[in-house]
């Protein structure tokens, strides 16, 4: 549950504010009396089923790169810290980088990376 918390907080907080837009837009005097019934549940359904795929999607990419990591294979990860000077960095074994719970962590590196901010390396041989 703490990972889903985790890994969804921002957006469901994102689905309370489109679900609050919801709510002024379908109590509105020009809109039906059943808007606010249809609206809320509509809203409320579109955004559930989004947050699950995207945790879903998510968690399956974690998991994939937890294997490519632990195979000795090449990833990527989203380096949001020094955006001017490299957008993303190269992990691995062989540079080391050691996988703990979630974590990438190198004592050559002074911050972590979240294995769901990772992707696989891809590149020119």
């Amino acid at each position: 549950m703490s990972l889903f918390l985790e890994l969804e907080g921002p957006y469901m907080v994102i689905g309370v504010f489109f679900l609050l837009v919801a709510l002024f837009v379908t109590t509105r005097d020009f809109m039906p009396r059943v808007a606010f019934k249809r609206g809320m549940i509509g809203t409320f359904v579109a955004l559930s089923i989004l947050i699950a795929i995207h945790f879903s999607l998510t968690t399956s990419r974690m998991d994939n790169v937890k294997k490519m990591f632990n195979n000795d294979e090449t990833i990527i990860c989203e380096n949001k810290m020094r955006r001017t000077i490299s957008q993303s960095i190269i992990i691995s074994k062989k540079l080391g980088w050691r996988l703990e719970n979630d974590l990438l962590k190198s004592d050559a590196y002074m911050r972590d990376f979240h294995v769901s901010r990772c992707v696989e390396y891809i590149y020119d041989k």
